[in-house]
């Protein structure tokens, strides 16, 4: 049986892994993707949307019975608070709401390693406030994924984040122990499919160690 999966962020690292997942021979999803520009994909089992986040709407996207969101961004790329803020929060939370009023019961955010709304970081603070703004919107059941540092190939270079992928890389295996230790954004993708799938009721969060587990095991 085929189901109706909403997902914003498929031009990211992580999002790239999920969509590659969701689209996977033999998988049972429908996607109707959301972003500022088009992906230029084909396939026939999805659809993609170009949209506004700020005034975010949906057109004639079919019904959810999930949603999936890995927007983000950094606050080097966003160039200001009030930009990075407006991508990690306002447009995970315009997304969210949009799911919930068409019917998506269940939905699955990539936050991050520290997300805490009372941290006196400003990047970990906006990703606990979204998290708890979206559980407090009514889905059925929302999962959290808080992955650490992101291993892959990105497309662009972001100085010493790219230097910290390079160290951790060459450390992976001695770093094994560490619970905060880097993950490949495939893993976190395996596991957001997973729980996009089988999400049980209420508000769960999966730290960095627990996604290590989930995502280890292919779909």
């Amino acid at each position: 049986m085929t189901s109706t999966l909403w997902m914003a962020g498929a031009s990211g690292l992580v999002g790239q892994s999920v969509m590659a997942s969701l689209l996977a021979e033999g998988a049972p999803w429908r996607v109707e993707s959301f972003g500022r520009r088009a992906l230029g994909q084909t396939h026939p089992r999805l659809r993609e949307h170009t949209v506004d986040f700020a005034r975010f709407d949906s057109g004639d996207a079919a019904e959810p019975a999930v949603a999936l969101c890995t927007l983000g961004t950094t606050l080097a790329r966003a160039g200001s608070r009030e930009a990075f803020r407006a991508v990690d929060f306002s447009a995970v939370l315009e997304f969210a709401t949009a799911a919930y009023a068409h019917g998506a019961s269940r939905f699955v955010l990539c936050s991050a390693h520290g997300a805490d709304p009372s941290s006196a970081l400003f990047y970990n603070r906006v990703k606990g406030e979204v998290e708890r703004a979206v559980e407090d919107i009514g889905f059925e059941a929302v999962a959290v994924v808080r992955p650490s540092l992101l291993l892959g190939d990105r497309s662009e270079t972001r100085g010493v984040e790219r230097l910290a992928i390079v160290v951790s890389r060459a450390l992976k295996s001695a770093l094994g122990w560490l619970p905060s230790r880097p993950i490949e954004a495939a893993t976190v993708a395996r596991a957001m499919v997973k729980l996009a799938a089988e999400a049980q009721p209420g508000v769960r969060v999966w730290s960095n160690d627990e996604l290590h587990t989930l995502g280890a095991a292919p779909l």
